[in-house]
């Protein structure tokens, strides 16, 4: 009598001869061990980060090396740049060397889905006011630009942790 489905787990895959099961369990035992996840560099996660720092750093190197006269709208633009920035590497390293699974008493979801909403708020008014500023010199325009483009790949991340963390809870409960 069958009462329903069964999987059975075999060392073969579809395209080449069977693993030894020593080395199937240490290669899934090593990858826990390991201390960096390599995974996550070539993630669409852990590349639009690093986009959005390399876009970060170059607007604020923009701005910080040509001189301004209107110090307190371009000071905020620094600031908010570079505290964004820090978030994001915050980020990128929790996720780099998995230290979520050690901080369970955080949710780390919903942590990163707030710093990407009010950190992309203040970058989009932060870009705004430098960009009201810039009387079209060429160095305030670049960092504008590129607290823009910092924006758009912000908005992305919200967007894409708003889809993962939210959505897939919700269809899990239905489940």
């Amino acid at each position: 009598m069958s009462h329903g489905a069964r999987v059975i787990r075999t060392g073969v895959s579809s395209g080449g001869p069977a693993a030894p099961p020593a080395a199937t369990a240490a290669s899934s035992a090593g990858s826990d061990a390991e201390l960096v996840d390599g995974a996550y560099f070539r993630s669409c996660a852990g590349m639009l980060k690093v986009a959005q720092m390399i876009s970060l750093l170059v607007g604020f190197i923009s701005v910080n090396n040509y001189p301004w006269t209107d110090h307190s709208a371009y000071s905020y633009f620094q600031i908010v740049t570079m505290c964004d920035l820090v978030m994001i590497l915050f980020f990128y390293i929790i996720h780099i060397f998995r230290i979520y699974r050690k901080l369970t008493c955080v949710s780390w979801p919903l942590a990163e889905f707030l710093h990407y909403l009010i950190g992309t708020i203040l970058l989009l008014i932060a870009s705004i006011v430098a960009a009201s500023k810039s009387y079209n010199l060429t160095g305030l325009v670049a960092g504008a630009t590129f607290g823009f483009l910092a924006t758009i790949l912000c908005v992305l991340s919200i967007w894409s942790s708003y889809k993962v963390s939210c959505i897939t809870q919700s269809t899990s409960k239905y489940c």
